[in-house]
């Protein structure tokens, strides 16, 4: 990954793979992917930020890092993997974000560990507090399908056949492409597991804690995004006291159009915050 180098990191049994920018000597920034996404999609939002260096650990049973018991694909232990990463690496608290699960964490994070956060950044949530919420019924359906088929082809044909399916086909392509890719994933089995065990989970917090927050944030959203509902990014927006909620053009929109507003309200937040 250009721009980046990795190094490994172990924690309650797994050896992890953490990315960071070679310009180690600005100010880091860790930033979160998403569900049975890698460094390499989350670096292509969040990195370069001016005088930010962009660090991502790769969770359990994505990327380079190690699967290991599937019991350990939840919300909760990703965070705890997250935050041991930040105690031992940095003297300070940095800058929390990710994308959709990734977000999840951050929220998670910046409640349970708070002297670790300076300011939180929540992209296209696809959770708000509860757990199993209906908007990644989809996702469940492709890990159920990948669990009982013996191949990704089959099991998207399912997936396409599915209500959920042809919902995703008319009013959200973007999420329907990206399902598909998620279920060409391999490990097949590693795939279906974190498709089943994140959906039904959460990031565990309550309004109350999201209330208590006192550190900059920001929420960003897009519209035509059933797996991420900007209804999930204004409740977010209006639980965390100061927060700034900013919607940007979907992905359907064209992906560069997307990445560029992306980067921008990012941008734009950090230097607000320096």
């Amino acid at each position: 990954m250009d721009g980046y180098v990795q190094g490994r990191f172990a924690v309650n049994g797994a050896s992890l793979a953490v990315w960071r920018e070679t310009h180690d000597t600005a100010t880091p920034m860790l930033f979160q992917h998403g569900l049975c996404g890698d460094a390499v999609r989350t670096a292509d939002m969040a990195c370069a930020q001016a005088g930010h260096c962009h660090h991502v650990v790769e969770c359990r049973g994505h990327g380079d890092s190690e699967a290991g018991a599937g019991s350990a694909f939840s919300i909760a232990k990703f965070t705890d993997d997250i935050a041991a990463y930040l105690e031992a690496t940095f003297d300070a608290p940095v800058v929390v974000g990710g994308i959709s699960m990734g977000a999840a964490i951050a929220q998670r994070l910046a409640v349970k560990h708070r002297h670790l956060v300076r300011a939180l950044v929540l992209a296209r949530p696809a959770w708000f507090l509860a757990a199993s919420p209906d908007n990644m019924k989809a996702n469940a359906l492709a890990g159920e399908l990948m669990a009982k088929q013996d191949n990704s082809e089959s099991a998207f044909a399912a997936f396409q056949e599915s209500a959920i399916g042809q919902r995703l086909a008319r009013e959200a392509p973007g999420n329907l492409a990206s399902i598909s890719a998620i279920m060409q994933r391999k490990p097949f089995d590693v795939t279906a597991e974190l498709l089943s065990r994140i959906s039904s989970d959460g990031p565990g917090v309550g309004d109350g804690e999201l209330a208590a927050l006192s550190f900059p944030t920001l929420v960003i959203a897009t519209d035509a995004d059933i797996v991420h509902p900007i209804a999930h990014a204004e409740a977010l927006a209006a639980a965390i006291p100061h927060a700034q909620l900013r919607v940007i053009p979907p992905k359907a929109a064209g992906y560069d159009t997307h990445k560029r507003a992306f980067r921008a309200a990012l941008s734009t937040f950090l230097k607000e915050i320096d």
